[in-house]
């Protein structure tokens, strides 16, 4: 790669980042009032809507992750069957959830928890999305600087590689703080609408190149994946240690979606943004053709480049994916993630590889910042601070804009270093919590005579079983949510018969 190649890449990417942050500052006279800063006023029409869905679902951690899932020694396309199960919770969602988010003028999920069972328990799981959302988005946060910190490192090769990764975690930290700081999530839903179309463009890009340079172009693909099994769909069977299957796919993703997408103030927060019901179920439904549509496209560009890198051609190959197995950095089958990012840095051509890195900085940053923000400030704060005036709230909001911030460019640097997938990893953590929130959710849904007493109990028992599941057990993350719920709302229930209520408790 030339110096003027590299020079023109960079422009490119630094010039997105300008541009992004520039259009957060550009909304910043319009957010007068926390309901101006939260949901946007609830005007966002439902199209922008489900193309913010779409964004902040799919993240760096998919343009990166997903392409090694389907690259990897015995990796397939049978992360689809996880998606099968999205599209089941959206339809869930849409009939019974999202009709409860139009009862009131909400601006955080939680307050239904705490009209339902009162202040204690809408803290608790207000307090968990909050300590779930930073580990994650931190994650995620620490992925995207990666790929910029190999661009850099391309650029100047003799730069520290650890220096420079810190100082890109902390880079694009501060632009997601600026703009979200200055624009609200009515700025964050624009810029999600751009960075979709970017990031796609930026796919479509990378898969046409790598088409061109592999001899025999798409025949020689499907060859390869035929004769390693990488079109492979479908794990009929209920080994409930393996990640994906049908079982996992369509329970676990479908419990997965209800809670990310249906009691996680990241997504919950776009609906309310819409001014009626039928505008939000209408997002997220057309949300979820698009995420397959994405899904089939990451995974086949996995299948493209185990064509182009032509692994099994090494000696190495036998011991893919084992612990010390010596297999060389530059074809890293035990590190999927690196595998994208290794292709568009030295093998994309000038201004196009550019454009790819713009497109992964796009899906990352998809603000949690002010998601956060709101559920700290109407769900946290706001019964300590009563007689407060709007103003107040709305100054407090950006001081933990930039506060949360901070703490997620800690937790990258924090994690710099981890060996585990990052997909597996950031997934892991947001089911564990999920799980027992969509629990709190269906116990206040489905048992009339539960009581604060019998959530907070159903909790606590789900997030104690959680973590020994994650650190005692080698049960997959794709059951984490099901289990989570069913466990909480099942606790919940023996609660109701061992701690009685009084009859003129009972609610209607």
């Amino acid at each position: 790669m030339s110096q003027r190649m590299q020079t023109l890449d960079l422009i490119i990417i630094v010039g997105y980042l300008v541009g992004i942050t520039l259009f957060g500052i550009l909304f910043s006279g319009k957010q007068e009032t926390t309901e101006d800063y939260f949901v946007g006023s609830r005007s966002v029409p439902w199209w922008a809507i489900a193309m913010s869905i779409v964004a902040t679902e799919t993240s760096t951690i998919t343009f990166v992750s997903v392409p090694g899932i389907a690259f990897a020694k015995n990796g397939n396309f049978q992360f689809l069957q996880l998606v099968f199960g999205y599209m089941l919770g959206r339809v869930v969602i849409s009939l019974f959830f999202i009709p409860m988010y139009f009862k009131g003028e909400l601006q955080t999920v939680y307050q239904l928890l705490g009209d339902r069972f009162g202040i204690r328990v809408k803290m608790i799981a207000s307090s968990l999305f909050v300590i779930m959302r930073n580990i994650a988005d931190g994650i995620r946060l620490l992925l995207t600087a990666l790929v910029l910190a190999a661009v850099y490192t391309a650029f100047v090769p003799t730069a520290d590689s650890n220096t420079i990764v810190v100082g890109s975690i902390i880079l694009l930290g501060l632009v997601m703080i600026v703009f979200t700081f200055y624009g609200g999530i009515e700025a964050i839903i624009w810029v999600e609408v751009v960075q979709l179309v970017i990031y796609i463009g930026g796919a479509v890009a990378a898969a046409v190149v790598l088409i061109n340079h592999i001899d025999g172009g798409i025949s020689t693909v499907m060859s390869l994946g035929e004769q390693y099994g990488k079109f492979s769909l479908f794990d009929f069977g209920w080994d409930m240690t393996k990640t994906f299957t049908f079982w996992s796919g369509l329970l676990g993703g479908c419990f997965l979606t209800m809670s990310t997408h249906g009691t996680d103030q990241y997504l919950v927060q776009r609906y309310l943004c819409t001014n009626k019901p039928s505008s939000a179920a209408t997002a997220l439904l057309s949300s979820g053709a698009v995420v397959l549509g994405q899904f089939i496209g990451f995974l086949f560009i996995g299948v493209l480049l185990f064509a182009f890198y032509a692994p099994y051609n090494l000696v190495e190959y036998a011991q893919a994916g084992v612990v010390n197995s010596g297999v060389p950095a530059t074809v890293p089958f035990s590190g999927g993630d690196k595998v994208f990012p290794d292709f568009i840095t030295q093998h994309m051509p000038t201004g196009l590889s550019g454009l790819v890195i713009a497109a992964i900085f796009a899906a990352a940053l998809s603000s949690s910042l002010n998601s956060i923000a709101a559920t700290a400030v109407n769900d946290i704060y706001k019964p300590f601070a009563k007689n407060k005036a709007d103003k107040h709230f709305l100054k407090v909001s950006g001081w933990l804009t930039l506060i949360v911030g901070f703490v997620q460019i800690a937790v990258a640097i924090a994690v710099k270093d981890a060996n585990s997938s990052a997909l597996g990893l950031a997934l892991s953590v947001a089911s564990l919590i999920n799980g027992p929130v969509l629990g709190v959710f269906l116990v206040g849904t489905l048992l009339k005579r539960a009581r604060e007493i019998h959530a907070l109990i159903g909790m606590t028992v789900s997030i104690s079983l959680m973590i020994y599941i994650l650190l005692g057990t080698k049960i997959a993350w794709t059951w984490y949510a099901l289990i989570g719920s069913l466990v909480t709302l099942a606790v919940a229930w023996v609660a109701t018969l061992v701690i009685p209520i009084k009859n003129d408790e009972v609610s209607a």
